[in-house]
């Protein structure tokens, strides 16, 4: 099951912002419920690998279906296991869609994309999941150009990414390369999660 609950709730559970934003923990940097601020126990190695993985899926929004298909496909590429997972999660279309500012969270591009706004090299792509391969080009279909969310998103954009590009007047953008480990979260541990999978 894909969680779809509060993204406050869940940043504050792994203690990093999921929306990248960090506007979750301004208020109440502590876990969630009547409890949340009293000091917690120490995590076992079990724990801590836990909350890594779930860092992972609540910033990527991902089942842990999805998450543990990642994870058996990156271990096929080669290079580090833990960063291609990374990487493979990036090139998802609704996390480029996410990245060139289209949507202002990554739950509203997997919905932009869902509902068939979204098309890769020229044809309509609706499955988030779908992997981008360097180069690619990701554009908006003619008829949802006017699309009300996806002019707010562009109005608010104040982030970039060097591995995306975007152009705002055409409204299309290219996946340029996979990104390096140092341009992703610091704040995840992927290794842990290797570590995990790997019991």
């Amino acid at each position: 099951m894909r969680y779809t609950g509060p993204s406050y709730k869940k940043s504050r559970r792994v203690g990093i912002s999921t929306l990248e934003t960090g506007k979750e923990l301004v208020k109440r940097p502590y876990g969630p419920g009547q409890h949340g601020n009293a000091r917690k126990s120490k995590l076992s190695n079990y724990g801590v690998q836990l909350v890594e993985k779930q860092k992972i899926r609540f910033t990527y929004g991902i089942s842990e279906k999805q998450l543990k298909k990642t994870f058996e496909k990156a271990g096929k590429l080669k290079g580090i296991h833990g960063e291609n997972m990374l990487k493979l999660l990036e090139s998802r279309l609704d996390n480029i869609v996410y990245r060139m500012g289209i949507a202002s969270t990554r739950r509203a591009a997997r919905q932009f994309v869902n509902h068939g706004h979204v098309a890769v090299n020229g044809k309509k792509v609706d499955i988030p999941s779908y992997q981008v391969k360097p180069g690619d080009v990701v554009s908006i279909r003619e008829n949802s150009k006017e699309h009300k969310g996806m002019k707010q998103a562009l109005e608010a954009i104040n982030r970039n990414v060097e591995y995306v590009s975007f152009d705002k007047n055409k409204l299309e953008g290219t996946y340029i390369r996979y990104p390096e480990r140092s341009e992703l979260s610091q704040e995840i541990n992927e290794s842990l999660v290797v570590e995990f999978y790997n019991k």
